[in-house]
């Protein structure tokens, strides 16, 4: 069992960065691939950004190219950082764990694991 959770986020203005944080404990987290979604009020949660165990491949959305970098170090914890923040960024944003396996990417039902979220909020 691996137990996730997310923090980092906040009110920010739109043009700001913020860094989202996603620690994991249990389970043999460096065996876990990491994904970080979202969901804006009245709409489905949507795929952000991922990575695969090792570090060595990232998935982006689209909204997210260009903005968004995810990373994880050495330990137990996945970084997701935000820079030129839009008012269509605010969302709760959840971080997922994908157990060992060759199907992982950028679909929730690819992903076990899942915290309580975290909220961001950008201001226009």
């Amino acid at each position: 069992q691996v137990h996730v959770v997310e923090s980092g986020g906040g009110l920010v203005q739109a043009g700001g960065s913020l860094t989202l944080s996603c620690a994991a404990a249990g389970g043999m987290f460096s065996s876990y691939s990491m994904g970080w979604f979202r969901q804006a009020p009245g709409k489905e949660r949507e795929f952000v950004a991922a990575i695969r165990w090792d570090g060595g491949r990232t998935y982006y959305a689209d909204s997210a190219k260009g903005r968004f970098t995810i990373s994880r170090d050495n330990g137990n914890t996945v970084n997701l950082q935000m820079n030129s923040l839009k008012g269509e960024d605010t969302a709760m944003y959840y971080c997922a764990a994908a157990p060992p396996t060759a199907d992982w990417g950028t679909f929730g039902s690819q992903y076990d694991y899942w915290g309580q979220g975290t909220r961001v909020t950008v201001s226009s």
